[in-house]
C-alpha cells in the first residue's frame, strides 16, 4: 500500500516548498529511486527547474519536463498521467492527483502558509480515509 509522508517546514514562504522538493528529490535518487515530481502549473514547474540545476552547485541532479523526457529517472509534470512512474511522487500540487495511489510512496510538502496548510490538511483527511499509511515530519530547520 502507498506510503504518504507529510513534510511540514517551519517557514510561510512558498518557495521553501521547492527548495526542500529538491534536497529531498537528490537524496531520493542517490538512494535509487525514480521521482514524479507533480507541479501544480507551468510556472511552478519552471522555478523547480531551475532551482533543480543550482541548488547544489557542485552536484548535478538529473531532470527533465515529463513530456520530453517520461522514461527519465526525475521528470517535472502537470496533470498529465506520470507515464511509467510509480515509485515516489513529490506533490506540489494542492490537491491529491488521481494517480496518486499507483506511487509506492507519496511526499506531500508543507508550509505555514494559510491556502498550503488547508489542502494539506484537505489531502490528509482524504489519504486518512482511504486507508493510507500516514508519517509527518515536522522539520525544525530548512
Amino acid at each position: 500500500m502507498t506510503k504518504v509522508d507529510f513534510y511540514i517546514l517551519p517557514s510561510a514562504d512558498p518557495a521553501a516548498r521547492l527548495d526542500f522538493a529538491c534536497k529531498l528529490t537528490d537524496k531520493a535518487w542517490r538512494m535509487g529511486h525514480r521521482i514524479y515530481l507533480h507541479c501544480s502549473d507551468a510556472e511552478q514547474r519552471d522555478e523547480l527547474d531551475a532551482r533543480l540545476w543550482r541548488f547544489k552547485g557542485e552536484t548535478f541532479v538529473p531532470h527533465g519536463p515529463a513530456e520530453s523526457e517520461p522514461e527519465g529517472l526525475i521528470v517535472l509534470g502537470l496533470g498529465q498521467d506520470p507515464g511509467p512512474h510509480n515509485d515516489l511522487l513529490v506533490n506540489l500540487d494542492l490537491k491529491v492527483p488521481a494517480f496518486a495511489p499507483r506511487f509506492a510512496r507519496i511526499a506531500e510538502v508543507v508550509v505555514e502558509d494559510p491556502a498550503i496548510r488547508q489542502a494539506a490538511r484537505e489531502s490528509f483527511r482524504f489519504y486518512r480515509e482511504q486507508g493510507y499509511p500516514l508519517q509527518d515530519h515536522r522539520l525544525q530547520r530548512l
